[in-house]
């Protein structure tokens, strides 16, 4: 088991926290963006950044390789339709996807979208991180958890009114 703290402060002991998120047992903050048969989509449970979404695959996989066809199909499908969420209901003009093969748990891809303010971290890759700490650490307050939950209704209402 692992302990996790997400980003509203409640720590939970899971054995694997994208099985915990898939099944239902932990709900990420604001719920469900988009699910499908192969994947469920969230706002990322331990940084509070309007916009950061995981797509994480409902099958126990580390990588790409392991789709099946359908999976592979449907995954396409599930980041573009989060993608043109992002550009027309947060005006996200860029992102960052992310996905390790190394994790502690099941395949995920992160979402990252850049923000002016992210930029005092740097222009690239390499900012990412510096970004995540300060959002975990920074970014817990009401106002900006506000601004996260915002966000996630605009694009779960984007995603159903296609």
């Amino acid at each position: 088991m692992r302990t996790i703290t997400l980003s509203n402060g409640t720590t939970v002991e899971v054995e694997c926290l994208s099985c915990a998120l898939t099944s239902g047992r932990i709900e990420a903050d604001g719920g469900v963006i988009l699910e499908t048969d192969y994947f469920h989509a969230h706002q990322d449970v331990a940084y509070p950044i309007k916009g950061l979404i995981i797509v994480a695959s409902k099958r126990h996989i580390k990588s790409f390789d392991e789709f099946t066809e359908a999976e592979k199909v449907d995954y396409m499908s599930v980041l573009t339709r989060l993608r043109k969420a992002q550009r027309q209901a947060l005006q996200i003009e860029h992102v960052y996807y992310f996905y390790n093969e190394d994790t502690t748990h099941h395949f995920h891809t992160w979402m990252v979208p850049r923000y002016d303010w992210m930029y005092e971290f740097g222009r690239s890759v390499e900012s990412v991180r510096p970004v995540l700490r300060y959002a975990r650490d920074e970014m817990k307050d009401t106002k900006h958890v506000n601004e996260v939950m915002n966000a996630i209704q605009l694009v779960k209402a984007h995603i159903h009114h296609e």
